[in-house]
């Protein structure tokens, strides 16, 4: 069994992050205005788009945490990802169309035409921190991953792959990201179709044994069922994945930029749909590569020092040939170079046109240019700098931690577009006070719900006793959406109708249907 990479696994990830690279040099010549940096609009087919939402959604937490968590526990977490396609199949349609025909390149944009510039600046800044907490995690988990398998030191694995993804984006823009994600997400599939193979030829009786091993031990299945919201059970994560669902594909720039970039809304529509029914399987695939590693580890007695999110680069070190570990060590790096690009680009997107531009109103879109890509080497290394962080604190159970920060720093983001799309009646100030409100309580469960300590010695930020908040804080996100709905309508009553632009409604689009 080999414990070490091979000089032949050395030169196939070498040779990829050559790859990876070239990508980025061969479209920089394209690179002259901010429309293409950011859009390469009509110049990139749909199925390639759709390859690219894959690659963007699937990084180093798909390809370590969901092994993990499936080793470690049952599907549960898999509920929010399943939850995507049930409800985008619903929304899909006209959120596509909507976004194209009101907004530049910024997703935000339609919040200031909605509800103000408060609300803009809201959402985005809400959007920013999300990006910051998960890119830190993508590029923590894959340098302990690397660091473990190759001896190297995490922290330079974690610069060097930094530099990669930032000099990537400087050169190639968007359309170096999106073919690259097409490239890579054909390796990422392949990598995660040979370990799942491997794995049920080396559990002892197959699919079968390994299918009663798990169910007997609880790995299978979404539990607990039980109508509990204070902790992780199947109808918190449904809930919480439905406004995942919205959030992401209806208000996260990274996603929102690639309907931006097809040339129609049909191809768009059409490049959507494929990356949802792609991505779902691909997490069920790793979370049941975490579901199988976990009974071949039955079978085959584990060290006990191998914590959870390092089952899978454990099982791949001493399981399989010189080659093979190579090339999906290469696929788990490209998942993060993928998912770390998109998100680059999209906050050098958010940070031109939400805040450069307001800073700088009429410049050049040469000026434009050169700041979005001084933003993208900012972005890059404040993650590199909060990756460190993570290396030096720690971090257990990667993908509950993942889900939480989205959780908080979702506040209420998909209460206000669903106030925008779908009442004309909502106006700016009733949102900045759900929006208000919204700060106070999200503030108030944080604390109230938060520890913080070494072992044993953890005591909550703000104690209030039987006041604290009850729920998971998978919740505190839901309620988040659902007070600035609340608060948000019932407080536009008290202020006057406003004179809403029809294109920026449900309504309206509905309208358009029916005239066509």
């Amino acid at each position: 069994m080999n414990h070490t990479l091979h000089a032949i696994d050395y030169g196939i990830i070498l040779f990829f992050l050559g790859l990876t690279l070239y990508f980025g040099f061969i479209f920089a010549n394209k690179q002259k205005t901010t429309q293409n940096y950011f859009l390469a609009k009509g110049k990139v087919p749909s199925w390639a788009i759709g390859m690219s939402l894959l690659a963007t959604l699937i990084s180093s937490v798909t390809f370590l945490g969901y092994p993990g968590e499936g080793y470690s526990s049952n599907w549960i977490l898999l509920v929010q990802g399943l939850m995507v396609p049930i409800v985008l199949l619903g929304t899909i349609w006209f959120i596509v169309p909507i976004f194209r025909k009101v907004i530049g390149l910024s997703t935000y944009e339609y919040f200031e035409k909605r509800f103000g510039r408060f609300a803009r600046y809201y959402s985005s800044s809400s959007f920013i921190l999300r990006q910051f907490s998960g890119m830190g995690t993508v590029l923590f988990l894959m340098a302990i991953a690397l660091g473990n398998l190759t001896g190297q030191s995490p922290l330079l694995i974690m610069l060097v792959i930094g530099g990669i993804i930032i000099l990537v984006n400087l050169k190639g823009g968007i359309e170096a990201v999106i073919w690259l994600d097409v490239f890579q997400g054909f390796m990422l599939l392949a990598s995660g179709i040979t370990c799942l193979v491997v794995l049920l030829y080396s559990i002892k009786g197959g699919f079968s044994e390994a299918w009663q091993i798990a169910s007997s031990k609880g790995h299978t299945g979404f539990g607990p069922y039980e109508l509990d919201l204070s902790k992780l059970t199947f109808i918190v994560m449904v809930i919480n994945g439905s406004f995942y669902a919205i959030q992401k594909y209806g208000t996260d720039q990274t996603v929102v930029q690639r309907y931006l970039t097809a040339k129609t809304d049909r191809q768009a529509i059409r490049a959507s749909l494929m990356g949802i029914f792609l991505t779902v399987p691909v997490w069920m695939m790793f979370m049941f590569i975490g579901t199988l590693l976990f009974v071949f580890y039955q079978q085959n007695p584990l060290p006990e020092k191998v914590q959870a999110d390092a089952v899978f680069p454990y099982f791949m070190m001493t399981q399989l040939p010189t080659g093979i570990v190579g090339f999906i060590l290469s696929a788990l790096i490209s998942a993060a170079i993928c998912s770390l690009s998109a998100d680059l680009n999209s906050l050098a997107a958010v940070g031109v046109e939400d805040y450069y531009k307001v800073l700088r109103p009429n410049q050049s879109d040469e000026s434009y240019l050169k700041a979005s890509k001084w933003i993208v080497v900012l972005s890059g290394v404040i993650t590199l700098l909060i990756g460190a962080l993570y290396l030096s604190t720690g971090s257990e159970g990667v993908l509950g931690i993942v889900f939480t920060l989205y959780a908080i720093f979702s506040g209420g983001i998909v209460g206000i577009f669903l106030l925008g799309l779908l009442s004309s009646r909502a106006n700016t100030q009733g949102v900045n006070i759900g929006i208000f409100v919204c700060i106070l309580f999200t503030a108030y469960a944080f604390l109230t719900s938060t520890q913080i300590g070494l072992g044993d010695q953890k005591s909550l930020l703000l104690d209030l006793g039987a006041y604290n908040f009850p729920h998971h804080k998978l919740m505190l996100g839901v309620y988040s959406h659902l007070i600035v709905i609340v608060v948000g309508y019932v407080a536009s009553l008290f202020f006057p109708a406003p004179n809403c632009d029809r294109n920026l409604l449900l309504k309206g689009w509905f309208e358009d249907r029916k005239k066509k």
